[in-house]
This record gives structure tokens, C-alpha cells and sequence, in this order.
């Protein structure tokens, strides 16, 4: 039921962030959609790529490690720490925000850059006033020497 909840969580709320409203504001500006072939286009799909993937190994570390999903009203149960995890505090969002530039490059737009700049600002003020002191409560130590260990959204080289 859990790996259910995940699916649908993310096809409604990360797929409407990264492709709903992407696909609106494209589709408002004749000049950036449909895409034409061109090479710099398609280093977009890159990106886009790898965000896919990297958002689907974040639900399965949620769904199977931490015995939750990605939706805020059905957390993980368990601190996750692994994968990305051990890299960067916040990799879904990361994966999200690179699917987003991806498209900004695929469709050459210049608003669909200006909404990944617009949804990174939501996503950090979402981490710092939200998830941040709800993750503190909940996991006190355990979260506080993760914190200090792993940046919140640029792994470190």
C-alpha cells in the first residue's frame, strides 16, 4: 500500500511540478513548443534524465527504507540516510529543479527557467521552515548529526 501511496503521490504533485506546468507555460509561447531539432536542445534531455531517475531512487529509498512515501501527510516512519541521502539532505528536490532546468534548455525558454528559479525558492523555504524543524522533532540527535554532516542541497565534492 505504501509503494501504491508513492506512485501516486509523485505521478500527482512532482509530475505537475516538472510537466504540467512546464507543458502550460510553453504551450502559451508559440515560439519555444514544439520542440525543433537542434543539438544544444537536446543536452536538455539530459538533465531531464537524470532528474527522472534520480526522483525514482529517492521514492524507492522513502518507500522500502524509510517505510513511507514522499507526501508530507505519510512520512517515512525511519530517518533515510542512504543513497543520495548520504550526499545532499534534499535530492528529490534537487531532481526535480534538474528535470526543470533540463526543460528550460530542451524548450529554449526563458519562463520555464524563471519557474525552476521560482519553485527553488517554495522548495527551500518549504526545507527551512517545514520540513527541517518537523524532521528536528522528530528525529532529534539522529537528525541534528545528519545536519551536520550533509549539506542541504549541494553534495559536497
Amino acid at each position: 500500500m505504501t509503494a501504491l501511496k508513492t506512485v501516486l503521490w509523485s505521478v500527482f504533485v512532482p509530475g505537475a511540478v516538472t510537466i504540467v506546468v512546464p507543458y502550460l507555460l510553453l504551450s502559451s509561447d508559440v515560439e519555444s513548443f514544439p520542440v525543433r531539432p537542434a543539438l544544444p536542445r537536446f543536452i536538455g534531455l539530459m538533465p531531464i534524465a537524470v532528474g527522472a531517475l534520480l526522483y525514482l531512487w529517492c521514492a524507492w529509498d522513502f518507500t522500502f527504507a524509510g517505510k513511507g512515501t514522499p507526501a508530507p501527510f505519510d512520512p517515512p516512519r525511519e530517518m533515510v540516510v542512504r543513497g543520495l541521502y548520504r550526499h545532499v539532505r534534499n535530492p528529490m528536490y534537487v531532481a526535480a529543479l534538474l528535470m526543470l532546468t533540463g526543460e528550460a534548455i530542451l524548450f529554449q525558454s526563458v519562463m520555464v527557467l524563471a519557474y525552476a528559479a521560482v519553485v527553488f525558492s517554495v522548495f527551500h523555504l518549504w526545507v527551512v521552515l517545514y520540513e527541517e524543524p518537523a524532521l528536528r522533532r522528530r528525529f532529534e540527535a539522529s537528525y541534528e548529526r545528519y545536519c551536520m554532516k550533509v549539506p542541504r542541497w549541494i553534495p559536497r565534492a
